[in-house]
Parts: C-alpha cells; sequence; structure tokens
C-alpha cells in the first residue's frame, strides 16, 4: 500500500485539484438533478390525484340533472341567440299545474337562460313521448302587482299578457295569453300574492271577443306577495315583486306526428331547428318585461363547458352506449414561459414511478335514456412543461456555480499545473529522442532536481532515461536468447527425427512421409527468431509434381490427419505442375483444416482440379458461413483468426500465412472466394509444358 501511495505523491496536487473541481461540479449537477427528479414525482402524484378528481368531479356533474340535460342535448350551442329553442328535458313531462313541482324541475335540470338580473326562461320537451306533443315554457321576470284580464273583454293590451311563437318545418304558431286572477285568490292576495291562469287565443289583428281560448293551451302564473328586497320603488311608490309562469304550448306538427301511423320518433330530429320567442308586455304599449328576443347573459351548462375543466393535453370523450361520440374535446394549451427544449427534454428522461404508463380514466353514467360512457385521458407531459419553467430559473443558479468553479479551476491551472505541464512534455520529447545507451547523456538535468514537484519532475525525467537504456538492453538479451533456444530446440529434436526416419526406411510408407514433412518444417524454423520470419527465410525444392496422383493421395489420406469426407473430383489425367510436393501438401493439409472446421455437419470437401494450357488451378470448396467482409482481405496475413482464444486451442493464425508463403515460393498464387452455399480456395501454380 505505501509503495502504491509513494508512485501517486508526485502527481498529488494536480489529481487533488482537478479531482476536487470536478466533484464539485458534478456535486451541484448531481443536486440540480435530484431536486428536479424529486419535484418531478411529487408534480406526478399530484397531477395523478388531481386527475382522478377531476374524473370523478366530472362524472358527478354529468349524473346530476344539469348534466343529463346536457347528455340529451348535445349539440347545443353556446353562442347568444335571439331565438330559443327547445331541449329535451331529463324528465317524461312538466307538472305545469304545480309551481313548485315546475320550479324544482327546471332549476335541477339546468335549463334555465338568464335574461338580464332577474329574468330567466326554459323551453323544453319531455322525454316520454306519449305525453302529448307539448313544449313546455316556465319561467320568472320582476314586474309590478300584475293586472288581470277580465273575461269577454275584447282588448287584450290592458292586462299583463305572454306572446308566445313557434316556428317549425315551415310553419308558425302564435298565441297570446292574457293574465286571469283565479276568484279564490282575490281574498288572499295580500298573504300568498297573485295567482290566475294564462288563456290562451290564437294571435290575431282582429278582436277576441267571440274567439274561444286555446283548448289544449294551459298556463299559470305566481307572483310572490313581498316585494323584491334592495329594489328600487317605481314612479308610482309600487315595489317590484318576482313572478313565475309556466306553459304548455300544443304543436300540431309534433302531436300529428305521434299518431301517423308509424313509430314516432322523439325526441324530434329537428329539435334544435325549432324557434320559439317568448314576450311578457305589461298593460299598455311599454317596454316587455321580458323578451327572448334580447341577448341572454347566461347560457345553460353544456358538454362544451366541460373544456374548462381539462389541463393542457387532457382529452374527454363522451359516447353513448351502442352509438357514435356525442363529443370530444381537449384541454387548451395555455401559454406558458417560454422553456428550453433541452431542458425540457432532460426533466422527461428523469425515472419517476408510473410515470410511462398512460392515465386513463373511465365512468358510466345511467340515466333513464341510456348509458353513457365518459373517457377521460391524461397528458403527463404538462408535469414536463410546468416543471421546466420552475427547472430554467433554477438553472441560472447551477450555471453561475459551475461557470464560478470554472473560473477557479482556470486560474489554478494557468498559474499552477501548466509549469507542470511543461515538464510533462520536456520528458515526452527526452524519451522519445532516446536511440542507445549513451543518448541520456546528452541531456543534464540536474539544475531541476529538488524537494518541490518541479524537481520531482526532473527526478522522474532522468528515471524515465535509464529505464529506456535498460529495456533497449533486455530487449537484445531476449532475442538472444530466444535464437538460442530456438537452436537448443532444434538440435534436440533433429536428433529423435533421424531415428525415425532410419526405422521407417520404406519410401513408400506414409510414416516416413509425414516424418518428412516434420523434419522440414523443424528446418525452416530451426535458428530463426520468430515463427514468422523462419518461414519467409525457407527454402522452397521446386520440382515436377503430378497434381492429379497427388489430390488423389490427399483425398485417400484426409482421415489420417483427422479431415473426413474429403472428394477429388477431376482425377484420371497426370497434370504436371511445378511444385515441392511436402510444401504444397503443407498448403492443401493447412486449407483442408479450415474447411473442416467451418463446414456444415456432414457436407463433403471437394479437391477440383483444371488444367489450362500454362498453368492449372486447385479448387477446394466447402459448404458453409461466407467469410465477412472485414475479415476476407486479411486471412493470409500471420496470427489473423475470427476465434479470440485461438491461441489457447492451439490456433496461432497462421495457417493460411504459411500457405500464402509456400505457394509464393513455388511461384504460384492462393485466394479466397464466397459463395451464395460455401467458401472457395483458389491455389494457381505453373503447369510444365510436355
Amino acid at each position: 500500500m505505501s509503495v502504491r501511495f509513494m508512485r501517486v505523491v508526485p502527481y498529488r496536487l494536480r489529481i487533488l485539484l482537478r479531482a476536487a473541481f470536478l466533484l464539485l461540479a458534478l456535486a451541484t449537477l448531481g443536486l440540480a438533478v435530484s431536486v428536479l427528479q424529486q419535484e418531478k414525482q411529487l408534480s406526478y402524484n399530484s397531477y395523478a390525484a388531481g386527475f382522478q378528481k377531476n374524473a370523478q368531479h366530472i362524472a358527478a356533474t354529468l349524473r346530476h340533472p344539469t348534466g343529463q340535460l346536457a347528455l340529451l342535448n348535445p349539440l347545443r350551442s353556446d353562442a347568444p341567440a335571439t331565438a330559443l329553442h327547445p331541449v329535451l328535458l331529463p324528465f317524461g313531462s312538466l307538472d305545469f299545474d304545480d309551481q313548485n313541482k315546475v320550479q324544482q324541475a327546471i332549476a335541477l335540470s339546468g335549463c334555465l337562460v338568464q335574461y338580464g338580473s332577474s329574468g330567466n326562461l326554459c323551453v323544453g320537451v319531455g322525454t316520454n313521448a306519449w305525453a302529448g306533443g307539448f313544449i313546455y315554457v316556465a319561467g320568472s321576470f320582476d314586474g309590478t302587482a300584475l293586472v288581470s284580464h277580465k273575461t269577454g273583454d275584447e282588448i287584450l293590451d290592458q292586462s299583463h299578457r305572454v306572446l308566445v311563437s313557434v316556428k317549425m318545418r315551415g310553419q308558425q304558431y302564435d298565441w297570446i295569453a292574457p293574465f286571469e286572477e283565479s276568484p279564490e285568490n282575490a281574498a288572499r292576495r295580500s298573504e300568498t300574492g297573485m295567482r290566475g291562469r294564462l288563456t290562451g287565443f290564437r294571435a290575431s289583428d282582429h278582436g277576441y271577443r267571440k274567439m274561444n281560448p286555446v283548448k289544449d293551451f294551459r298556463g299559470w302564473i305566481w307572483q310572490s306577495a313581498d316585494c323584491n328586497p334592495g329594489a328600487p320603488a317605481q314612479a308610482n311608490g309600487a315595489c317590484l315583486h318576482n313572478a313565475f309562469f309556466s306553459l304548455r304550448l300544443p304543436v300540431g306538427l309534433l302531436r300529428d306526428a305521434l299518431f301517423d301511423g308509424k313509430r314516432p320518433v322523439w325526441p324530434p330530429a329537428d329539435l334544435d331547428h325549432i324557434a320559439v320567442s317568448v314576450k311578457v308586455l305589461a298593460p299598455g304599449a311599454g317596454p316587455a318585461l321580458l323578451d327572448s328576443a334580447s341577448d341572454s347573459t347566461v347560457r345553460p351548462f353544456s358538454l362544451t363547458d366541460l373544456k374548462a375543466a381539462l389541463l393542457p393535453g387532457e382529452t374527454l370523450s363522451i359516447q353513448k352506449a351502442g352509438g357514435p361520440p356525442l363529443i370530444a374535446l381537449t384541454g387548451a394549451d395555455l401559454q406558458a414561459e417560454p422553456t428550453w427544449r433541452l431542458l425540457t427534454s432532460l426533466i422527461r428522461r428523469l425515472p419517476v414511478d408510473a410515470y410511462d404508463a398512460p392515465l386513463t380514466a373511465t365512468e358510466t353514467i345511467s340515466i333513464p335514456s341510456g348509458r353513457y360512457q365518459v373517457t377521460l385521458g391524461g397528458d403527463v407531459r404538462s408535469v414536463s412543461k410546468n416543471l421546466s419553467v420552475v427547472a430554467r430559473r433554477l438553472s441560472w443558479y447551477v450555471g453561475g456555480m459551475l461557470l464560478a468553479l470554472l473560473l477557479a479551476w482556470l486560474v489554478i491551472e494557468i498559474g499552477v499545473i501548466s509549469r507542470i505541464r511543461v515538464l510533462i512534455r520536456r520528458a515526452d520529447s527526452v524519451a522519445k529522442t532516446v536511440k542507445g545507451t549513451g543518448a541520456a547523456d546528452e541531456f543534464d538535468l540536474s539544475d531541476l532536481r529538488g524537494e518541490d514537484e518541479l524537481g520531482v519532475l526532473a527526478s522522474c525525467l532522468h528515471d524515465l532515461l535509464r529505464r529506456v537504456r535498460e529495456d533497449v538492453e533486455r530487449d537484445t538479451i531476449r532475442a538472444e536468447q530466444e535464437r538460442d533456444m530456438w537452436h537448443a530446440v532444434g538440435h534436440e529434436i533433429m536428433s529423435p527425427l533421424q531415428s525415425l526416419l532410419a526405422l521407417h526406411a520404406d519410401a513408400d510408407g506414409q510414416s516416413r512421409r509425414y516424418l518428412a514433412r516434420m523434419q522440414q518444417a523443424i528446418r525452416v524454423l530451426y535458428g530463426s527468431a520468430s515463427p514468422s520470419e523462419a518461414f519467409q527465410a525457407s527454402v522452397v525444392q521446386v520440382g515436377e509434381l503430378d497434381l492429379s496422383a497427388f489430390l488423389e493421395h490427399v483425398a485417400a489420406n484426409a482421415p489420417c490427419a483427422g479431415i473426413d469426407n474429403v472428394c477429388f473430383i477431376g482425377g484420371g489425367q497426370a497434370v504436371l505442375a511445378r511444385a515441392d510436393e511436402y510444401c504444397l501438401e503443407d498448403v492443401v493439409t493447412h486449407v483442408l483444416r479450415n474447411a473442416a472446421r467451418y463446414r456444415l455437419d456432414g457436407s463433403p470437401i471437394t479437391l477440383t482440379l483444371a488444367a489450362v494450357e500454362t498453368g492449372a488451378t486447385i479448387t477446394i470448396f466447402n459448404q458453409g458461413p461466407a467469410i465477412g467482409d472485414e475479415l476476407i482481405s486479411r486471412v493470409f496475413e500471420y496470427g489473423v483468426s475470427d476465434q479470440p482464444d485461438s491461441g489457447a486451442e492451439g490456433n496461432r493464425g497462421q495457417g493460411l500465412f504459411v500457405a500464402k508463403i509456400y505457394m509464393a515460393k513455388m511461384g504460384g498464387t492462393i485466394s479466397v472466394l464466397n459463395h451464395a452455399d460455401g467458401v472457395s480456395f483458389v491455389l494457381s501454380l505453373q503447369r510444365v509444358q510436355a
């Protein structure tokens, strides 16, 4: 441990300073990233909890009669209109004769359209088609005490009255309904207020003396006995009272459609095209107390109002069971502060639990008219966008810290470390210019030695020069020792080989043939410092060789070398070529071993002999994988192999290198080609002319 520590001591200053600044920078970045990751987790958890609450709130809103009204009328426009269009109420019909029931029904359903500060109207039809083809109108207004119309009086403009008009399918229905106070109500007017009928007549320019009221037109009006709190007094001292009225309008087209012998379509397909106009007039020719033709100030709740409850990127889809989607909404993108794209990308990559899982919530709304599926989809990208705004502000602090660290490091690097770097460059230059053992004497470093870091570096340079000189001397000694070792090995092996050759004196025997090849290999390597140098310096005895007989002999004896299923094609005619039998056999054997290693199991290796006028070609083909493009141009180089542990398995990557050297010394060439089903090695030799 002490020795290792002493080796680091000369570099302690640079290591300490650079490591300190690096750790400070990494700690600053790590702290910022850790804070962002925690904030992202908290933001995601908050968003997920708020998302579920929002989904429940939307479902609760749609289950309320106000939401049911919006589901029943999904195509209702939010734009101000001068004419009312009936809506499909979430009730079978309205009990228009009972003030409390009507007020409760229209208040719960949310169908009221507000006009000014006190007037409102609700126009709709019931969900029950068999309740009759009626349109219900209910509303309230502020006015002075109601003036009743006397029965049989032809003049109707001397009492409070309601004018109603309905336009649909090219027809128009107009009614005028004057207020007629109930006789039994006159005695209790001061306690309960005024109550009476709205008797409907067909609107006419003529008198109403002999006209009968419309039979199915029904209407009631109720006025409170108490003055409106805070309302200003009128010129005549009277105060304003709130009045509520309820009408049932008989529309002939709707009623006829119910009894035309076909299955009735309810609600009518053109419900949103039916225009209803309502006016409440005081006695005389004064302005209307309530006029639906004026712009409404508050529209009823509709499905599009749910868009305000969606965050940016969130989607809301509402679909009736078995039908097409009623509406699809997407949260509006808010104009947030500008963010940096790189910072936003970093925040998105920070790991957060369940962040990649899609956020969806599905609720089923069951109402008498059917079942509706509400699907709310979340968008977690808004978490990253919102957090990136905060991170952008934090990045200025982090950038300032990193800039301060950089400036401090530059001051120390330029003032201290640069001097050390100059010494290091000088040491490298000295090490590269050393040519021999005496070259180190040319450099005098005695003036740079000392106890400080400069002196330590000078001492290191001196030691470096000394080690270089010693390494050169050791390499020279090692080369001489290796050459001596090859001499000794060759000498010790040649003697037993000579004895074996004497024991196998038969010139045609296979044993003597292989012993001769071993003897030739020893001669090639004998006295060389390296195998590559030995093969390149070897001497080849080139003579005439019958390639046909030679290849037949190789194919027949291949199993003896551990290579089976070798086939020779092209024999029968002598083909003489210039070659060394032993060297050519080594070449073919090396190629066969490579082919046997890579061929398909059970497939043969074929030897093909082709002769031309001036040369002969031996093709060795095996079925198997092709040689890669990055390796095919280097397979004949020394030490090249596609097996990482080839040396440990006895494969030194020199077989094909030896084959190339021997072929060149015999005046031939060797090449390799990839085919669709395998690989072939092509050996070309010079042919002996007869």
